[in-house]
């Protein structure tokens, strides 16, 4: 079944065969047809078949009725050559031998009803007679008529097809479409459940491992590896959950080791306090320089504590200037004669040349003193303490080194941590407050200054920082 322009193709190509001098007329007549699935039917002017290429199976253009022949072959030459007869509607036109008579009861769109046929016309000897639209309610069929000439000899080409009504195809395209879009409609629905019950799964789990680090389980495991998303997530709260669980041990360190530092000078000053007023001829010079420096000790912890939190804070402004560091840092050695006199320490000062930086000099003189006091504090036995100035590619570098018991690879990023204590049974010295190299790292990283530190267990530790050189000339 094809459209009218299909048709009217196929009859233009079929009257170019005929009409050419091809030998092969009948064999591309048949291709033509079978390529269409069209009747293709020539006749001579009497109605005797020359090609007959049948392929529709509800039309038997060799079994048209002689005058239903001649009436369209009549109709063909009164229109000049060609016609076109047309069938609408739900009728069936049917010729059939019964009893030597034939029943005609089809109407002709574009002819007028065929009259009665008589009994003594001569009729095809084919029993089932011709069918036009057979079982077809609502089909539309169309036969074009042509009368031309073919080989020096007129005859008659009839094509004859089957037409689907518009309506027809658009009511079964609705039908379709409808079922089409209620199945995708389905469809969709059951792949969005599962996909929802697959993923949400994932963000089930990991949303009640979420209430847990909530209310302060910091060993709660994230494990969603369903989807790259859900992974990244997982990856990165159970990061959030290690760094929370270890900033909470390192608060109740800060917590007790505070506590500790603010109750060891406090406990002095009261005992020694009492002593000298309890007790005649105990208020003597010593007692009461124990009570200074106790005192002192507290004050130093107390500004420790504030400098290091304005720095944290960014409350603490810097004032940049150029100054000699080499001399720095010799008048810092020099508060260290009386530890070296007394103690037996011997700190030495490695340099070359004297260089002159421009930072702050006085939270420079900070980040040397908390460092040389870190060094005496953890050196070994032979307490031996070594400053180390190297200039390089106007950087100059300031090494600590210290020969103590050193630090393992994993502790190492912790040490500038406030109050953070590689073996917690070790006790301070009496100089240190817990904070300085906290205090060093803020410093430093106020500067934009490159720091690190270097150690190897049972052989010491090396801490470093590094300074833009200033030519003595631009003073």
């Amino acid at each position: 079944m094809i459209t009218k322009n299909n048709a009217r193709s196929v009859e233009q190509e079929a009257i170019s065969i005929l009409e050419s001098d091809s030998e092969e007329k009948e064999e591309q007549l048949d291709q033509l047809a079978a390529k269409n699935n069209i009747t293709i039917y020539v006749t001579d002017t009497s109605g005797n078949a020359l090609y007959n290429c049948e392929y529709i199976a509800t039309t038997k253009m060799s079994t048209l009725p002689n005058e239903e022949f001649l009436r369209y072959y009549k109709e063909a030459q009164d229109n000049g050559g060609s016609t076109v007869i047309e069938f609408k509607g739900n009728h069936n036109k049917t010729f059939e031998k019964q009893n030597g008579d034939t029943e005609s009861s089809t109407e002709a769109v574009s002819a007028p009803q065929p009259p009665q046929a008589d009994s003594s016309i001569p009729q095809p000897p084919e029993a089932d007679g011709f069918v036009q639209n057979y079982g077809q309610d609502m089909a539309e069929s169309i036969i074009y008529v042509d009368v031309l000439t073919s080989d020096n000899t007129a005859c008659v080409l009839m094509v004859n097809t089957v037409l689907t009504p518009v309506s027809a195809t658009v009511d079964t395209l609705r039908i379709q479409m409808i079922w089409i879009t209620v199945v995708m409609i389905i469809l969709s629905l059951l792949i969005a459940l599962v996909i929802s019950k697959k993923v949400s799964r994932s963000m089930i789990r990991v949303n009640n491992a979420a209430k847990k680090l909530a209310k302060g389980d910091f060993n709660v495991s994230f494990d969603g590896k369903d989807y790259r998303e859900i992974a990244e997530l997982s990856e990165t709260l159970n990061q959030a959950a290690t760094d929370l669980g270890k900033n909470e041990k390192l608060q109740k360190e800060l917590i007790a080791n505070v506590s500790h530092d603010l109750r060891t000078p406090l406990t002095m000053i009261i005992a020694y306090s009492e002593v000298m007023r309890d007790l005649p001829g105990e208020n003597t010079p010593e007692n009461v320089q124990v009570v200074i420096d106790e005192a002192k000790r507290l004050t130093n912890l107390v500004n420790d504590m504030l400098d290091i939190s304005k720095l944290q804070a960014g409350a603490l402004e810097m004032k940049l200037s150029e100054f000699n560091l080499t001399d720095r840092i010799q008048k810092v050695l020099e508060r260290y004669n009386k530890l070296k006199e007394q103690d037996g320490y011997r700190i030495d000062f490695e340099y070359q040349e004297e260089v002159y930086v421009c930072a702050d000099e006085f939270k420079i003189f900070q980040v040397i003193y908390n460092l040389i006091n870190n060094a005496i504090n953890y050196t070994g036995s032979d307490k031996r303490v070594l400053v180390r100035q190297l200039v390089r590619e106007q950087i100059v570098r300031i090494e600590v080194i210290d020969s103590g018991e050193g630090i393992s690879e994993e502790n190492l990023p912790y040490v500038w941590d406030r109050y953070y204590k590689v073996d917690k049974t070790h006790k301070r010295a009496v100089m240190g407050t817990g904070l300085g190299l906290s205090i060093v790292k803020n410093i430093l990283e106020l500067h934009h200054a490159e720091y690190g530190v270097e150690s190897i267990l049972s052989a010491g530790s090396k801490f470093w920082f590094e300074l833009p050189v200033i030519e003595k000339e631009e003073i």
